[in-house]
């Protein structure tokens, strides 16, 4: 071993360390993204994928970096907010700016003088600006005339057409737009308040039927005949929903942008028309009550709507399209609710107060379905990331993670009515069923396979008394399945295009409704 003298001061002796090589540019940190996720992992380069954006530009030895777009105003409000504080400025040039802004500030004054000459103005004291002219109280000003201003500038700017003004056709359309968004509602039914005074959100007594019993104390079985058809959305329907509890009810909204309520009983009559969105809707959901409804649509709005009255009570935004939107089945927060929105993000709003309460933002794409489990302590998502997590209610750090390799995008849910599992809708023509306690792990023996979903987000519905499973097809077929044996019992078909969906009734043995592209909503006995 060398001297200690031939080493510098302060400095150990090499050969007494083990030398540790610096962590290279392979150990940073890269949050992949759905994209790189989902490329091929092999053949040739794709020619219209930007490079600039790829991983290996990410992956740098300072971290993870991204680009990012600001609007031109953004910017510029920020450039001359960092002008204005003098932060482009070195020390001494931040200190010579700042005793300048000073010079140009009048004096403080005497305390000891209220008017006149050198008053006390403190705080007040106002800056001279240079484009001011200074003048004696005594001396006039000059004419406006010689102060106008010329803007002729400006109006060659419009002329030489810079600036165009818009077409008659895009303004018809803008007022055609704003009109759509106002919030309006139609009652169509026959009568609105029976010989009681009581509308339709009363539950019928006068039926075979006790809709009061408790869901799931009968036996289901799988329908066979088509019994109604509802015909009111000149688009496709893209969810439906039964009244919570009674079923008396059946919500419906459409790409047509309109949600419609139906009669699930007696005339089976469309009964009322709420109008407010301006484009095609993504989800309608019930509150635990079904007093009130929120709907979500690609105008990015959720509207809360009263079930009775048609009136919106509430709007929520937050810029970008909510894909499922989930009332909180719980009573203690049954006036909040849960937003899965492009942007990765599920939001959590409060109806009373309208504020944004709480938001999770760990998925890498855009969010598709929302299922309170463990009696509503805790929820699972799933994202097009092709991932599910599981997440504690207010807490916005997910519990559990679950991405495998083989893993595709699920894009519909369905709680079982025992609250031990959840079946999803996965993308690759299968349904898988996932626990819903404290393990969260997927039941391999339980996979429903049999239909075609490839394209669609078809729903996926588990009958009031878990026996069996019902799905909708890109085909237009309905399909039945049994839960405990994962076989195929039934499969008939509903309409000529696809049926997305599908919805048992809580209260009758064997009925479902299935909606799809075709606009209509059909009742099966």
């Amino acid at each position: 071993m060398a001297g200690f003298g031939a080493y510098p001061p302060n400095m150990a002796p090499q050969n007494a360390l083990i030398a540790r090589n610096a962590e290279g540019p392979e150990h940073a940190v890269v949050q992949y993204s759905a994209d790189n996720l989902a490329r091929a992992t092999q053949g040739p380069a794709n020619p219209f994928k930007d490079e600039k954006s790829s991983l290996k530009r990410k992956n740098v030895l300072t971290g993870h970096a991204e680009e990012t777009y600001i609007s031109e105003h953004t910017f510029r409000d920020q450039y001359r907010a960092v002008e204005r504080r003098g932060n482009h400025l070195s020390g001494a040039e931040a200190k010579e700016e700042s005793a300048r802004i000073r010079s140009k500030r009048q004096k403080k004054g005497d305390s000891s003088i209220a008017e006149g000459d050198n008053a006390y103005v403190g705080p007040w004291a106002k800056y001279k600006r240079e484009e001011y002219e200074e003048v004696n109280e005594d001396e006039p000003l000059r004419s406006d005339e010689e102060y106008e201003e010329i803007e002729e500038e400006e109006e060659d700017v419009i002329e030489s057409g810079t600036v165009i003004a818009a077409p008659p056709q895009a303004l018809a359309r803008r007022q055609e737009v704003e009109k759509l968004g106002e919030e309006t509602t139609t009652f169509e039914g026959s009568e609105q308040y029976d010989y009681q005074g009581r509308t339709y959100m009363h539950v019928p007594l006068d039926l075979d039927v006790d809709l009061k019993k408790e869901a799931g104390s009968f036996k289901n079985y799988v329908p066979k005949k088509m019994i109604h058809t509802w015909k009111g959305h000149t688009k496709p329907v893209v969810g439906i929903r039964f009244f919570p509890e009674s079923g008396h009810l059946l919500l419906s909204g459409s790409a047509d942008t309109t949600v419609k309520i139906w009669d699930a009983h007696h005339s089976r009559e469309l009964l009322r028309t709420y109008s407010g969105h301006t484009k095609a809707l993504t989800d309608v959901a019930f509150n635990a009550t079904g007093t009130q409804f929120i709907s979500g649509s690609y105008d990015r709005m959720m509207k809360l709507w009263d079930t009775e009255t048609g009136q919106c009570i509430n709007r929520f935004t937050t810029g970008k399209t909510p894909h499922v939107i989930r009332f909180n089945p719980d009573p203690e927060h049954s006036n909040e609710f849960l937003a899965g929105m492009a942007d990765k993000k599920i939001v959590q709003f409060d109806t009373r107060t309208r504020e944004l309460v709480q938001e999770y933002d760990h998925h890498l794409a855009a969010v598709n379905t929302i299922t309170f489990v463990d009696e509503n302590r805790r929820f699972i998502t799933t994202s097009d990331d092709k991932s599910l997590r599981a997440w504690d209610y207010n807490i916005p750090v997910p519990i559990k993670f679950i991405a495998e390799p083989h893993m595709y995008s699920m894009t519909r849910a369905s709680l079982h009515p025992s609250k031990k599992w959840v079946a999803y809708q996965s993308s690759d023509n299968n349904i898988f069923v996932y626990g819903a306690t404290d393990k969260f792990r997927q039941n391999r023996k339980k996979v429903f396979k049999g239909h075609n979903n490839a394209g669609y987000a078809i729903d996926v519905a588990c009958s009031p008394d878990g026996q069996f499973l019902a799905s909708g097809d890109s085909g237009g077929y309905v399909c039945f399945w049994d839960w405990k044996q994962c076989k195929m019992y039934h499969k008939f078909q509903a309409s000529k295009e696809a049926v997305t969906c599908v919805e048992w009734s809580p209260q009758e043995s064997s009925k479902v409704a299935t909606a799809g592209l075709d606009g209509a909503i059909r009742y099966w006995d």
